[in-house]
């Protein structure tokens, strides 16, 4: 006689996670921009405890626009440090775009326009030209860039004085095109009787943008990926030489965008301006959450530190402070900042083994 046994079913065992289930805390925390945001709010409340100027809505438009002129360029720097690089010449080339669009049309008498075009043309060239030397030669961006840097502050300060026979360029206001472009770059509204800049709504719209392209398209992968492991994106078919020219082209873009704005507002520009603010570009993305050995961080963070950088240089004033305490609050800041930024990547790349 037969006897039939039945057996229940195997089941397969559950292949084990090598991921830590974070909690929601951690989860936030793990966030680029988080830290940035909570100094943020701190920063806020004690200047509008410390400085009562600072509490009036004309005082808070005047710190983001302060912001802007900084985070607009900071947004490209930030993704450019994502991607793994840096630009030293990022400050000076916004004086370069405003001196080539001045000079060129006072000289030649032609119209700002295309002056403008001109300048827009010669800085992407710049920006091409930083990421070429970095992918063919392989010198780190760093060398590159400061070379960049001291060509073009010789030149400001050279060419300037050699046509105009001082350190400053003209007043351009009288000339052809001076009211169309200076309504494009340099317009403001009035909301209840306090300013906003242009700039402020441009910042906002170029702090969106990059966010979209970081987290919505195939280009942001590619960024984190050339700034994360570039020769692992390489081998995957990541255009890495094409993603980190186009980085470098967009600090030359936006910094030309600000370059026109600082030469429609006050009609000239002083050749030796933008010395320094290179490092205001890096900190704010520092600040933000942007690691720098690339592969980490967002524009929102570039924006908040932008902000900080804002509510920083101007709460100092507002208080009645000596404001030479500013460079040594951005030292603070920024020391502060990659030891906060090397614990959040810890956090959002956590791992168990088994």
């Amino acid at each position: 006689m037969s006897q039939t046994v039945q057996s229940a079913p195997a089941t397969a065992p559950s292949e084990p996670s090598n991921r830590v289930k974070l909690g929601l805390s951690n989860r936030v925390l793990a966030r680029p921009e988080v830290g940035a945001l909570v100094a943020a709010i701190i920063i806020f409340i004690f200047f509008m405890v410390a400085a009562p100027a600072f509490r009036s809505a004309e005082s808070f438009l005047t710190v983001l626009y302060q912001a802007s002129t900084i985070g607009i360029v900071a947004v490209a720097v930030g993704l450019l440090m994502i991607g793994g690089e840096f630009d030293l010449s990022a400050g000076v080339i916004v004086t370069t775009a405003g001196l080539v669009n001045s000079m060129f049309c006072w000289y030649l008498g032609v119209n700002l326009w295309a002056g403008a075009i001109l300048s827009l043309v010669f800085c992407l060239a710049v920006g091409f030209l930083n990421g070429y030397l970095v992918m063919r030669t392989g010198i780190p961006s760093f060398l590159i860039t400061l070379g960049t840097f001291f060509v073009l502050q010789g030149a400001n300060l050279g060419v300037t004085k050699l046509v105009t026979n001082q350190v400053s360029s003209t007043d351009i206001s009288q000339i052809d095109g001076f009211d169309s472009l200076a309504a494009v770059f340099s317009f403001n509204v009035k909301v209840g009787g306090a300013t906003v800049w242009g700039t402020v709504i441009y910042w906002i719209l170029f702090v969106a943008l990059a966010a979209w392209i970081l987290t919505r398209t195939r280009i942001g992968n590619w960024i984190y990926a050339v700034g994360g492991a570039p020769d692992s994106a390489r081998a995957v078919g990541v255009p890495v030489f094409k993603t980190k020219i186009g980085l470098f082209m967009s600090v030359s873009f936006l910094g030309w965008f600000v370059g026109m704005h600082i030469l429609y507002r006050f009609n000239t520009l002083q050749a030796g301006n933008g010395v320094g603010n290179e490092f205001l570009y890096i900190i704010a993305a520092v600040v933000g959450g942007t690691l720098l050995t690339g592969g980490f961080g967002n524009a929102w963070g570039v924006a908040i530190g932008a902000f900080i950088f804002g509510m920083t240089s101007l709460g100092i004033v507002y208080a009645g402070w000596d404001p030479n305490w500013f460079k040594a609050f951005l030292g603070v800041m920024l020391l502060l900042a990659v030891l906060v930024n090397l614990y959040v990547k810890r956090l959002s790349t956590t791992r168990k083994v088994g």
